[in-house]
């Protein structure tokens, strides 16, 4: 029973619906055994596909054909997880590089506060005698 890339991407949860998967796959985001696919294109138990969401490239090698759409707690069944760790790796960057931590209701301040603010921010000037004439 041949399946076409763009509903096997549906069917194992690779996209959210069947069109972001054909439009992944017109972009060129889809790969299958290295080389990039149109929707249409049947894939076949063995054949690895690659697609990239983001910044990071999956690999996943086909175990079974499915062409509906699976419950994720069977997923594995259908699909073998060859990503490479420098590809997961690239996941946890944009967390240490963008996202700096902080304590909860810490955010931005509150009117009150701000009024402190900017008035610590005139005494500071005064003190400076960095006065606006």
């Amino acid at each position: 029973m041949p399946v076409r890339v763009d509903k096997w991407l549906w069917a194992v949860r690779a996209y959210k619906t069947r069109s972001d998967a054909a439009d992944a796959c017109r972009n060129d985001r889809v790969r299958i055994n290295g080389s990039y696919t149109k929707p249409s294109r049947e894939v076949k138990e063995g054949d690895e596909v690659s697609f990239r969401r983001g910044t990071v490239t999956y690999t996943y090698r086909i175990t079974a054909l499915v062409s509906n759409r699976q419950p994720a707690r069977s997923v594995p069944d259908y699909i073998e997880n060859i990503t490479p760790q420098e590809e997961l790796d690239k996941l946890n960057v944009p967390r240490e590089t963008v996202f700096i931590s902080r304590d909860r209701g810490t955010g931005r301040p509150t009117k009150k506060e701000r009024r402190e603010i900017d008035n610590l921010m005139e005494d500071i000037s005064y003190l400076a005698g960095w006065e606006d004439d």
